[in-house]
């Protein structure tokens, strides 16, 4: 009885705490400051959505007016036969990026931005892990040098979350030392500019990522879909966690290095893929309500900049006659 009644003590106890401190954080932000937001770009999802790709990126340069860009350079795109290499698509993004004065963090490696993860050409998906390794290198070393006189490449960031091992298809195992000669690499061909890696936000230890890069890029999902469970799942996650997370974070490396939102939840996360779920059950599952909260909780956390994942979707739902999305996006640029 008396254990019992002690691990009840405890536990209110925490709760308890945890109250508290959401109290003071809830109070410390009543009025948020405003964050630095960017977009990240798939050409690949764009044309997925029945969008006009380049038009949709001009678009969004033009009209929407933003300025920080977070866009991928997909293996399979640029290298569909071994040693021959067309940059035409990178190139467009990077050019017209220029011409309105926007910034860019350019990914590099196998591991990129939006399903399925990584993107490996038809030829190397049959080579040893170790052989496979040997050509990503080669691919990444061959974009960073194409690109390291392009002033508007500000950040390249190595791989996309490559320490998660139950997300994407096609993916070799995590490999930390590979991640890291990765970032030594490309370091090595550019000094000047710093490398981020990204890693999950609710799951990820942060600490590894954070030791071979020089800025740290987390994702921020809010609702999301449960393969396991088979349900949506809300995460119980109060937003001065992440800066908790981020302070132990930081404990564990020499420098007092940059965390950023590489990704901000701001589309539905859906069992079945876009176009096979209706609009009214996208809506439901992802309201401009929903996309309201999720940027007033990303100014609670404290970061500086955060890069808005789901851009294309705000065009497909205008095109199905739902502007709401885009409109207000559009105050925030």
């Amino acid at each position: 009885m008396r254990v019992v009644t002690a691990f009840a003590i405890t536990v209110l106890s925490v709760i308890a705490i945890i109250l508290i401190i959401n109290f003071l954080f809830e109070n410390t932000y009543k009025n948020p400051k405003k964050i630095q937001y960017g977009v990240s770009f798939s050409p690949n999802y764009a044309k997925y959505l029945g969008l006009d790709w380049q038009k949709t990126y001009l678009q969004i340069l033009n009209e929407l007016k933003v300025k920080n860009l977070r866009i991928p350079t997909f293996w399979d795109v640029l290298e569909k036969e071994e040693g021959k290499l067309d940059f035409s698509q990178v190139d467009f993004m990077l050019d017209e990026a220029k011409k309105a004065q926007a910034k860019v963090i350019l990914v590099v490696g196998t591991r990129q931005p939006r399903w399925p993860e990584c993107h490996i050409p038809v030829w190397a998906k049959n080579l040893s892990v170790e052989k496979r390794q040997k050509k990503t290198l080669e691919f990444v070393k061959n974009v960073v040098k194409k690109y390291t006189d392009t002033s508007v490449v500000t950040v390249w960031q190595v791989e996309n979350e490559p320490l998660i091992s139950w997300f994407g298809e096609t993916c070799d195992k995590p490999d930390k030392q590979f991640l890291q000669k990765e970032a030594e690499l490309v370091k090595q061909l550019d000094s000047k500019r710093p490398v981020m890696i990204t890693d999950s936000g609710e799951w990820g230890n942060w600490t590894d990522s954070l030791r071979f890069a020089d800025v740290l890029g987390i994702s921020l999902y809010r609702n999301i879909y449960n393969d396991a469970l088979n349900l949506y799942v809300h995460y119980p996650i109060s937003p001065w966690m992440y800066l908790v997370k981020s302070g132990i974070s930081k404990k564990f490396t020499s420098e007092d290095k940059t965390i950023l939102i590489s990704e901000l939840q701001a589309e539905p996360w859906t069992q079945n893929a876009i176009p096979h779920t209706s609009l009214e059950r996208q809506m439901k599952i992802f309201s401009l309500q929903d996309f309201q909260q999720n940027i007033l909780y990303a100014q609670k956390t404290g970061f500086n900049e955060a890069y808005l994942w789901g851009v294309e979707w705000w065009y497909y739902m205008e095109k199905q006659g739902y502007p709401q999305y885009l409109e207000y996006a559009k105050i925030l640029f």
